[in-house]
């Protein structure tokens, strides 16, 4: 492990520098919460479901291990959709407890942030493995052509555009996923890998919406991962696939009180189009001499 410094650093008082007591005063174990809808993510299928802002939403083990790909987006602009490259950038590449999952550009705001993780213990293991990956993306029926030459229409790719177009979205509006309970890393050959996943009956990853969501997800044809999808060994993991359970939670408005949704970042510039002619040499000659 390295112990150089991250990039994206938080200051006193920025978004990275999350209200951590207010995010817990919404946990199960302190909030006085209703519960306003269930929904069953079936085996090897997608499934989209909306969040107001101000609720919370959990994903659940229902029944026994299994990885769920996860996209959102802004329920009234789908082009504010989550950012898995940037959420890495300035969270990090597996997420967990206060940790938020950011919008795209031009927007960059949360969208939602993680309150509550029963897996969040689980760290790094000895191979390097740790849960709720951004590394990786959702499986897709191109890559698995190419891999094995055959079709195959439930990836979760495939599993949430069809989760999606009920609400107006199409293949093309799907994106990189939070990859939910999946445990991934980088070998020595700074490759990627995924592990068997290893959430049980009865754990969760809980988030709260920051705005008014559109989420989807994916159970993953993968199952828990236990068993190799390409490569020697491949063989249908049919047999290790489980559904997911997602629950929304309406929290006592005397606790948002003080809250409000997150602005669109404030950047109020032309990107660069007001100074056309700027001669970034001789600024950097000025300033240095």
């Amino acid at each position: 492990m390295s112990d150089v410094p991250a990039a994206y650093r938080a200051s006193k008082g920025s978004v990275l520098d999350v209200d951590k007591e207010f995010y817990n005063t919404l946990t199960e174990a302190n909030a006085e919460r209703k519960l306003v809808v269930t929904h069953i993510v079936p085996l090897r299928d997608g499934l989209a479901w909306k969040v107001p802002a101000g609720h919370v939403f959990r994903v659940k083990v229902t029944d026994g291990p299994q990885v769920g790909d996860f996209n959102m987006w802004n329920l009234h602009n789908p082009r504010e959709r989550m950012w898995a490259s940037r959420t890495r950038q300035l969270q990090r590449a597996h997420v967990s407890t206060y940790d938020r999952l950011w919008s795209t550009l031009p927007y960059l705001r949360p969208m939602a942030t993680i309150i509550d993780d029963t897996l969040a213990d689980y760290g790094v293991d000895h191979e390097g493995g740790r849960v709720h990956d951004l590394l990786g993306t959702r499986c897709d029926p191109y890559v698995n052509r190419l891999l094995t030459g055959e079709d195959f229409d439930f990836h979760c790719h495939s599993n949430l555009v069809r989760a999606v177009e009920p609400y107006g979205l199409t293949e093309f509006d799907v994106h990189d996923v939070l990859n939910i309970f999946q445990c991934t890393g980088l070998n020595d050959n700074d490759q990627y890998f995924m592990k068997a996943c290893p959430a049980k009956k009865g754990d969760y990853l809980e988030f709260f919406a920051e705005i008014d969501l559109l989420c989807a997800m994916s159970c993953c044809p993968g199952g828990d991962l236990s068993v190799d999808l390409w490569g020697e060994n491949a063989q249908d993991p049919l047999q290790t696939c489980n559904p997911l359970g997602v629950e929304v939670y309406q929290v006592n408005p005397d606790l948002l009180k003080n809250w409000k949704s997150p602005e669109y970042a404030p950047y109020k510039g032309k990107h660069g189009r007001q100074n056309p002619d700027i001669d970034w040499a001789e600024v950097k000659n000025r300033s240095c001499c």
